[in-house]
């Protein structure tokens, strides 16, 4: 296992215990991921490793900051993602990314099924696309924030690191 993603891991331990108990990530844990991050990447690449964390990072914020802007995420997931970035470059921060997505999706969709509420939420998904296309615009498509599903953001974002690194 590189040294890098074993640093990197900790800090995510680490996120995935507080995003459990508390549904959060604290800054205190999130800027020194990103700060040892660029630190570790300068350590072993020098001015290249320097812009290979702060590219990294920058695209994990980057986008991560879009997905909380729409609601999907919270802040502590944007800086989280800087700091995988500032570890682990960009490629395996946007694959990471992805996988993340992918889980918290099916994650998702069991917690639906569980709750035996999936039926009713696409309905409403349903009847707020016709909505949309009736009055031709995108107000009906908007969600109240008490009807989104709300869990850990980690339970997808530590298996979907994991994946990534096991299949780069």
């Amino acid at each position: 296992m590189e040294i890098g993603f074993v640093g990197c891991l900790i800090f995510l331990l680490a996120a995935f215990v507080t995003d459990i108990r508390y549904m959060k990530i604290p800054n205190k844990l999130t800027v020194p991921a990103m700060i040892t991050g660029v630190t570790y990447q300068i350590w072993t690449d020098g001015w290249v490793g320097l812009a290979s964390g702060l590219k990294g990072a920058g695209v994990g914020f980057g986008i991560m900051l879009i997905l909380y802007w729409s609601g999907a995420v919270g802040g502590g997931d944007v800086k989280l993602f800087a700091g995988i970035g500032a570890w682990m470059g960009t490629g395996f921060t946007v694959t990471s990314l992805v996988y993340s997505i992918i889980f918290a999706g099916v994650l998702g969709l069991v917690i639906l099924i569980w709750r035996r509420e999936a039926i009713r939420r696409v309905r409403g998904v349903l009847n707020s696309v016709m909505g949309a296309i009736i009055l031709r615009g995108l107000g009906p498509l908007k969600s109240k924030e008490s009807d989104m599903l709300s869990f850990p953001f980690m339970l997808a974002v530590l298996p979907g690191v994991l994946t990534a690194y096991y299949y780069l």
